[in-house]
């Protein structure tokens, strides 16, 4: 079952005995465990039928004889055992296995198994899936954040303007409980008629609209030389805003991107956006930047990303060993 089902039936009251949230990805694990811990009881029932456990402080012991108690004030009773990978399965998964043969009908186990895919091979596996819900939380590829930041704004009826998704997208990385850690607070300070704008994320985030990752790019796109340097000094002198490793990161995405564009087979705009991964509001930008690097010289700047790169992490620096003095070197050989 996916996440949205999930959420969606707990909010209707429809409970399942059992529940193994695992994965990856902590986000939706989270929202799963957090939904039941709001929807199952009230508070005043909490005290009595509300347990709340922890994987390395706990055993199968105990949560297999919390889980055949039956509730006091309610109609179940809530058992969440948090950072259950943190479990002896190895040594202690049996016990679990009989329980789940023979579930207590009042009884709401969730174990919130993080970081790490649960192994789909163990016959423990096949019990949840028989008996209960189960929910893969896999992480988001990076090209997908984009869009799904996107989507977290029209599932409140919000819209965002795809050069601010996409500095988000550049700057939060692939954490999803970060990005919707902000995706709420610009909710929350920006007013509902209005659409998410790039000032908006500079206000509310810190992320400057001028001087970022994707204004570098798209300065490089168009070869404007003043630009870059501007915001390349800028970078600079705000080292710890705009780590360099960071920076080249996400310039080595954005060329392997205009690379891919360059052996587009189709390069029309809906089957060009949906290869790179972008919102069709940046084509022209790589076509662009596919008609000011061709094909060599965009092997030559991704190289050249790949040298300064490890220049970063202190290999072969050379005379120069500040930030500064890298990143300015590496655009100036991008841009001739």
């Amino acid at each position: 079952m996916n996440a949205n089902t999930i959420l969606s039936d707990i909010k209707k009251r429809k409970f399942g005995p059992v529940y193994l949230l695992h994965g990856d990805e902590s986000y939706y694990i989270d929202l799963v465990s957090d939904a039941l811990e709001e929807q199952v009881l009230n508070d005043a029932q909490k005290g009595f039928d509300q347990t709340i456990l922890y994987g390395k402080d706990t055993s199968m012991v105990n949560i297999v004889n919390a889980a055949k108690r039956y509730p006091m004030m309610s109609d179940h009773q809530l058992i969440i055992i948090k950072e259950a990978q943190d479990l002896k399965w190895k040594t202690e998964e049996e016990l679990l296995l009989k329980y789940l043969e023979n579930l207590t009908p009042t009884t709401i186990l969730v174990f919130a198994y993080k970081y790490s895919k649960f192994d789909k091979r163990k016959k423990i596996y096949k019990a949840f899936e028989k008996n209960g819900i189960v929910l893969e939380s896999a992480k988001l590829y990076e090209n997908k954040i984009g869009e799904w930041v996107t989507a977290q704004f029209h599932s409140v009826q919000r819209q965002i303007h795809p050069q601010a998704a996409a500095m988000m997208t550049e700057y939060l990385g692939t954490d999803l409980s970060k990005i919707v850690n902000e995706i709420n607070k610009l909710i929350l300070n920006v007013p509902q008629e209005q659409e998410i704008q790039p000032l908006h994320i500079e206000q509310n985030i810190g992320i400057s609209k001028d001087f970022n990752v994707f204004e570098l790019q798209s300065a490089l796109a168009k070869r404007n030389v003043v630009k870059a340097m501007q915001i390349v000094d800028y970078f600079a002198a705000n080292p710890k805003s705009n780590p360099l490793p960071v920076v080249i990161g996400n310039l080595g995405n954005y060329f392997m991107k205009i690379l891919k564009y360059h052996y587009l087979p189709d390069k029309s705009p809906q089957v060009a956006a949906k290869q790179l991964g972008v919102h069709t509001f940046f084509l022209k930008e790589y076509e662009m930047a596919a008609r000011n690097f061709n094909r060599k010289k965009t092997f030559e700047v991704i190289h050249y990303l790949s040298v300064y790169d490890l220049k970063t992490k202190g290999l072969d620096v050379g005379p120069f060993t500040e930030n500064g003095e890298i990143i300015r070197e590496l655009v100036f050989k991008i841009l001739h």
